[in-house]
């Protein structure tokens, strides 16, 4: 069954290689939403009253956008915020690819930004993806410049940068040469 689903993907799963912006999201309309029960940050600079992460980086790195003077709003992506990339994985389906924070450094620029402890087969694919959909969305706007950063938990917890631009500098794994800074 596997095999005729990769089959079957490879002869019909195509990037058509165009992009067009369907639909925008605006945080301040994101409708209000229960979150878990389990550890979280009272941010500032977010407009949720409450963040909670997936998992111990998220709550650290929330605290870091916190902190750093050079981040001028962020929000982690929840899920009733419904920002998403669709992407294929790596056993070739298309799937839903929810990064996990939006930083707004100032007017004109925004990082997404995707944490993780531990890497899965999928990371390179998702990461790829997001490039594309930065590039895509930078050609057809000009009002807010994308941009992306991965960071992973060992480096981060290790090399503790104090701004996000630092962070931004530093962590470029997975960073096209045209998107660096």
């Amino acid at each position: 069954m596997e095999t005729f689903k990769r089959k079957i993907n490879e002869l019909t799963v195509h990037d058509k290689g165009s992009a067009a912006i369907r639909d925008s999201i605006r945080l301040r309309q994101t409708r209000p939403f229960v979150g878990k029960n389990q550890g979280f940050l009272v941010p500032q600079k977010s407009l949720f009253n409450k963040i909670v992460g997936d998992s111990h980086l998220e709550l650290l790195f929330a605290s870091f956008l916190e902190h750093s003077p050079d981040v001028l709003s962020w929000t982690k992506n929840f899920f009733a915020v419904n920002f998403k990339i669709d992407c294929i994985d790596a056993n070739g389906d298309i799937s839903n690819y929810y990064p996990d924070f939006i930083v707004k450094t100032d007017a004109g620029h925004a990082f997404i930004v995707e944490t993780k402890g531990l890497e899965d087969l999928d990371v390179p694919l998702k990461m790829a993806r997001l490039n594309e959909w930065c590039e895509d969305t930078n050609a057809a706007q000009s009002q807010i410049l994308f941009d992306y950063v991965f960071v992973e938990e060992y480096a981060f917890t290790e090399y503790a940068p104090d701004t996000f631009e630092a962070l931004v500098k530093s962590f470029t794994t997975y960073r096209a040469e045209t998107m660096q800074r």
